[in-house]
């Protein structure tokens, strides 16, 4: 039994130290900004008002040191959770120990905790009950034994161990175990995997109609370490929805030379050299990697995969958003904005300078009515009315058709000397039905509230878009 380790925690570096590795800073300017976090101070408050404590850290360091510090003091909890457990079932050695405390991510720590975790009864859990761990012992240590005659020593009714078959079977199970519980092997292949491997989809069968939007991906496969992020959610989003199947997994000419196989039997010096226990244990390896390892495997890929994809898109919504709200605004001019529609009509909103609503109205340009000409009027008699400067255009549905529209009005009647914008309704649905909405126009219909969106935007972006909820 393992002597209890003595702590080495003194050799293991803290969170000041990962962190400052990470951004390339002075450790005592973490210490400092961590201890700020830890008194309540936000960090705008530290980037503004408490530069001289940091050392002059700007708010992008900032951000990312509170990411990581949110990260590493979870990874902190559960490396304590992991070696108490540890140390309470009496197998804690200093190496283990030293291994625990110098994981640096989550999964790394996982795969050192994955041999000590309480089981539920596995098949390796029983066959080792069944006295069959020495048999898996000496048929890995010595290929040169055959395994049906030495499995016949361990041959046990009362113990369930009914003939050689069972014997070699529970040998084979506790094996397996081992393998794919040794957090050596199990990085090594994940990254094997992650750098060389292919992410495969497939149509789920009778899913034709209902994966349509999907079909791009009905035969499909890409290396995963390169996949773009928008490509890795539409996989994972076809998953999600039950339209596709999905596989990860090394290229290779067929079972018996896959690349995983080969890296687990080189890690338990398994080779084929024609003894008696070499195809047993070979095959033992296969099934390490297709029972046990290739589906934990791909699961953690996928997640990793999911991970910066999410971590891509946010990235590319982020600044999509903030480019959308620190657009230059038009100012107080008269603007007509128009939310284009098919058969429900284009909705038109008049606002003035101040971005009071004038007037509003309804055109039906498109099918089914096709009143292009109607159409063209009402704009004309809008626009004289109310001295329209600005007509901005709701970039949705039908939009190009009715920017088409606006450009022969200009086109028609230069006078009125418009200027037309397509600006991005994206939200303005959403805004038109709010609360806040009802409460600026409670007498106007939900569809024309949307218009009047339009027309602000184009006048003051941040003002408007500030309306509607961020999860829009």
């Amino acid at each position: 039994m393992p002597t209890p380790a003595v702590s080495s925690r003194s050799a293991a570096p803290t969170i000041a130290d990962l962190i400052a590795r990470d951004l390339g800073v002075e450790t005592w300017r973490v210490e400092a900004t961590i201890e700020l976090i830890r008194e309540g101070a936000t960090i705008p408050f530290i980037a503004r008002y408490r530069k001289e404590r940091t050392g002059g850290l700007d708010d992008t360091q900032l951000r990312r040191l509170a990411e990581r510090l949110a990260y590493l003091t979870e990874l902190a909890d559960r490396r304590e959770t992991i070696l108490k457990s540890i140390r309470d079932q009496m197998r804690l050695t200093p190496e283990l120990e030293r291994q625990i405390l110098a994981a640096e991510t989550k999964v790394a720590l996982e795969d050192l905790y994955a041999p000590f975790k309480p089981k539920r009864r596995t098949k390796a859990l029983i066959a080792r009950e069944a006295g069959l761990a020495s048999l898996a012992e000496r048929l890995l240590t010595n290929p040169n034994l055959s395994p049906v005659e030495e499995s016949l020593k361990f041959v046990a009714e009362d113990k369930g161990v009914g003939d050689t078959a069972a014997a070699l079977e529970g040998a084979r199970q506790i094996l397996i175990e081992t393998m794919a519980e040794t957090p050596a092997l199990v990085g090594r292949l994940r990254e094997k995997v992650w750098t060389e491997g292919k992410l495969g989809s497939a149509l789920v069968k009778g899913k034709d109609e209902a994966g349509a939007k999907f079909s791009d991906y009905f035969e499909f496969d890409e290396p995963i370490s390169d996949m773009p992020s928008h490509r890795a959610l539409a996989l994972l989003r076809g998953e999600k929805e039950g339209v596709l199947r999905l596989n990860l997994d090394v290229p290779h000419p067929d079972a018996s030379s896959h690349p995983a196989v080969g890296a687990i039997m080189n890690s338990f010096g398994i080779v084929d050299k024609g003894r008696p226990s070499d195809a047993w244990l070979a095959e033992t390896a296969r099934q390490a990697w297709k029972q046990r390892l290739a589906a934990s495997n791909s699961n953690d890929l996928i997640s990793r995969l999911k991970e910066r994809a999410d971590a891509e898109a946010i990235s590319v919504f982020s600044r999509n958003v903030r480019d959308l709200l620190l657009a230059a605004p038009a100012g107080p001019r008269v603007v007509m904005g128009i939310d284009p529609g098919i058969r429900t009509g284009c909705k038109i909103a008049v606002v003035d300078g101040t971005g009071k609503l004038l007037e509003t109205a309804t055109i039906y340009p498109h099918e089914p009515r096709r009143d292009w000409a109607g159409a063209l009027t009402t704009l004309a008699v809008l626009a004289r009315r109310h001295k329209v400067e600005l007509v901005s255009v709701g970039n949705g549905t039908a939009g190009r058709e009715t920017d088409k529209l606006v450009a022969e009005l200009s086109s028609k009647m230069p006078e009125l000397n418009l200027t037309r914008v397509m600006v991005s309704e994206a939200g303005a649905s959403v805004y038109s039905a709010s609360e806040l909405a009802a409460q600026e126009f409670p007498d106007l219909d939900v569809s024309l509230r949307g218009a009047v969106s339009i027309a602000r935007r184009l006048q003051d972006p941040l003002a408007e878009l500030v309306k509607i909820e961020p999860k829009a």
